[in-house]
């Protein structure tokens, strides 16, 4: 059985394997202990609400309760911007026209933007790859939004997400070899690096900040302003069946978009719905489809847990399951549950 729950102190060692086996590229979880210990560090204050509810960064591991591993991460910071500046490129136009020469030109232009200041980012999304497939993925990626719907008083009413963008196997990102190396003696790792390390918005001070004219950045950096990493992609179409849109916001280094929705219109809290535990004896079939299954959260903060059950043991009130489910979300019969579909559609 997999279960959602807090990320915590004994996961350091399975987050760092996954932070080395996901390779260049992931800004929100590089290959550092030490960065990875203080990331938990924070997940645990923001649980036990040692920290103001605006700064806190929730982190969720998914655990194979069989082996009691760690193998997958995703998380929600609740507010950004509010200890440093944080940046974007606002994908727009200049348009320059002469009546008299009949000349009227669009130019596709990038700004710095601080416009996702004070709103929610969903981030950190990783799944081991063993454990890849099945539906796990989507565990790991809506469970947040069950999360978002049951505290929404932690969180803004916009709800975004920095998608990585295109960077070939060597870590090397078209973009950042046009532009953010002009202004820097550095690799795109590097800057990265740097970057999930903190100093983000030290490096985008340092940027240009007027218009950079897309035309005059080589063909290879254009083609990749607002486009995904291949190994995102299906991040991305996750994303989008849950409702969320290109805001017209890139990455600063990688040309990465940005995804937007209000929590209201998110699919997972639309169709979510609570129901009654009833706990049965009786055997029930788990192995099922992922289209045959339901996302099933307890009502608790400090111990917010998540699993799957299959549709068919849903009814107009209850929701039955087996003893070992109970227990791993740790609810009682008559407690109260909350229920989205696994997938979009169901």
């Amino acid at each position: 059985m997999l279960i959602i729950r807090p990320l915590r102190n004994g996961d350091l060692d399975d987050l760092y394997a996954m932070a080395l086996d996901a390779g260049k590229g992931l800004t929100t979880l590089p290959a550092d202990r030490d960065l990875l210990q203080s990331k938990i560090d924070r997940a645990t204050e923001a649980f036990s609400q040692r920290r103001s509810p605006e700064s806190g960064l929730y982190l969720f591991a998914l655990e194979d309760v069989n082996t009691g591993r760690a193998v997958g991460i995703s998380g929600i910071q609740a507010r950004v911007g509010l200890d440093e500046v944080f940046y974007n490129y606002r994908l727009s136009q200049t348009v320059n026209a002469s009546r008299e020469l009949g000349v009227y030109v669009r130019t596709p232009t990038l700004q710095l933007s601080n416009d996702m200041t004070d709103n929610s980012e969903i981030c950190s999304l990783l799944l081991s790859g063993a454990y890849q497939g099945g539906g796990n993925g989507l565990l790991l990626s809506r469970c947040r939004f069950m999360f978002l719907d049951q505290f929404r008083k932690h969180f803004s009413d916009k709800i975004f997400a920095e998608m990585r963008g295109v960077s070939d196997r060597d870590g090397r990102s078209p973009l950042w070899d046009a532009l953010g190396s002009k202004f820097f003696d550095m690799a795109f790792s590097q800057a990265d690096t740097l970057s999930g390390l903190g100093n983000k918005s030290f490096i985008a001070e340092l940027m240009p900040k007027y218009p950079i004219y897309l035309p005059m950045l080589p063909e290879a950096a254009q083609a990749v302003v607002g486009q995904v990493h291949e190994n995102t992609a299906p991040a991305l179409r996750m994303l989008q069946a849950e409702g969320f849109h290109f805001n017209g916001l890139v990455d600063i280094f990688d040309g990465g978009p940005v995804v937007e929705a209000f929590i209201r219109d998110i699919r997972t809290v639309r169709e979510s719905r609570n129901r009654y535990v009833m706990v049965s004896q009786k055997p029930l079939n788990l192995d099922v489809p992922a289209a045959d299954r339901v996302m099933v959260s307890n009502r608790a903060f400090q111990e917010f847990r998540v699993t799957t059950l299959p549709s068919a043991c849903v009814g107009p009130e209850t929701v039955r399951m087996p003893p070992e489910v109970a227990d791993a979300l740790q609810v009682e019969g008559g407690d109260t549950v909350r229920l989205a579909p696994l997938k979009a559609g169901v």
